[in-house]
């Protein structure tokens, strides 16, 4: 999957976590900075959200997922990445 050219907020961290291959590293390190600067932003608190479930932060995937209310996560972290970018589009 390549990263379109025009994308910007939650989904351009959400991609940068997909172009970080779902782990951590530099992709993860930027869709995290991404969503702390937009904290309280729906689309930013949920892919924020898969920033700590990706860390391995449960605790913390957790309190990402209550401030974004009305979100059911799916099972895997890639299950859930689509479903985000899907939801973001």
């Amino acid at each position: 999957m390549v990263m379109p050219d025009d994308m910007t907020g939650a989904r351009l961290a959400l991609w940068s976590l997909k172009e970080g291959g779902l782990t951590m590293g530099p992709g993860w390190a930027r869709a995290h900075d991404i969503c702390q600067q937009h904290e309280g932003e729906r689309g930013h608190d949920l892919v924020h959200a898969l920033c700590h479930w990706i860390e391995g932060d449960l605790s913390n995937r957790d309190f990402w997922y209550r401030r974004a209310a009305n979100w059911t996560r799916a099972d895997t972290v890639e299950a859930e990445w689509r479903a985000l970018d899907a939801a973001l589009i």
